[in-house]
């Protein structure tokens, strides 16, 4: 097998491509031939030591992929070699293999292709978490969604869509707000340029949204609060402006709000059973064309070391996926 193998934690120019023995699974575990992966906001930061999980060095990067089971190991029934599958490893997706934990790994069902399931669990599965979970989303309430044309942003906004919201999606550009009327945003916010405290009023009609749905953090949080809804609820998802707000603590007494915190990670270990019932509501929910991730870009593996400069610089919408001819 290859694999891209991080050894230091300098960042994604320091990885380097290797040959490795492929491995066998272990009681529990199954192999899967990886046909695509994704790359994600903590791939970023996981090879900088930045990331709150930090595997010991040396560790092939890559929380997110998808592909074929060609091995199982013992005790493992419900899983054989052909079954077309995705994982959330943790590590190991910048590879042409890895063995998985059997437990971290979702059997795809019939229609589902192969490299969305590269696309799928983490975004969607920590942005249903979020509004459904912690957020307590309803029909007809109003989500403002920032950095909605992100990865898990535009998971976001299709899943508040498809539980009958009504959303704001908030991006920096006029081609990531286009995009996101695409994907069915009622109204949408270009916040490098607009005073937000007053577009919301105006497309809220004063009221503010119900839920805020932050992956970015940075300035822009506390103008947003200001503006929440009386109970409106606060989603701390992340921070991928880089900069963890501090914020008045005397605004979600004024609005009756609550600040809630979103660590999907730690859900899927301490929940899993609540984790998986969430993934198989999304995986209908596909089935049904109710959400679809978003594709910025199709890299060969290869081009790992450009992805990552790709998303470095912000310039994605959506996910990027690592192919493996």
């Amino acid at each position: 097998m290859h694999a891209w193998l991080c050894e230091t934690l300098d960042g994604a120019d320091a990885l380097r491509w290797q040959e490795l023995p492929t491995p066998e699974p272990k009681p529990g575990e199954v192999r899967i031939a990886i046909r695509a992966a994704s790359l994600n906001f903590p791939d970023l930061l996981i090879v900088r030591g930045q990331y709150q999980f930090k595997p010991p060095l040396p560790f092939v990067p890559g929380a997110e992929f998808a592909g074929v089971v060609d091995a199982v190991g013992e005790g493992i029934t419900h899983l054989k070699p052909g079954d077309a599958v995705a994982a959330l490893g943790g590590t190991g997706g910048f590879a042409t293999h890895a063995c998985v934990d059997a437990a971290r790994v979702l059997p795809l069902p019939p229609g589902f292709a192969v490299e969305d399931g590269a696309a799928f669990a983490f975004t969607y599965g920590t942005s249903h978490h979020a509004l459904i979970d912690r957020g307590q989303l309803k029909a007809g309430e109003t989500v403002l969604v920032l950095g909605a044309a992100g990865g898990v942003g535009s998971a976001a906004l299709q899943i508040a869509k498809a539980a009958g919201a009504r959303v704001i999606a908030a991006a920096s550009s006029d081609e990531k707000c286009a995009l996101c009327r695409q994907l069915g945003a009622d109204e949408t916010l270009k916040y490098s340029t607009a005073d937000v405290r007053d577009a919301l009023k105006a497309l809220t009609g004063g009221k503010g949204p119900d839920v805020v749905y932050d992956p970015v953090g940075g300035p822009l949080a506390e103008p947003v609060l200001r503006s929440i809804a009386w109970r409106g609820r606060y989603l701390v998802v992340g921070f991928a402006a880089g900069g963890i707000p501090a914020l008045p603590w005397n605004l979600p007494l004024l609005k009756g709000a609550s600040i809630v915190g979103v660590f999907w990670g730690d859900f899927v270990k301490r929940e899993p059973a609540a984790s998986a019932a969430g993934l198989r509501q999304l995986a209908q929910w596909y089935v049904q064309g109710r959400v679809k991730p978003v594709i910025d870009q199709r890299l060969p593996m290869s081009e790992l070391r450009a992805a990552y400069a790709r998303m470095g610089s912000r310039q994605v919408m959506g996910k990027l996926l690592l192919i493996n001819a």
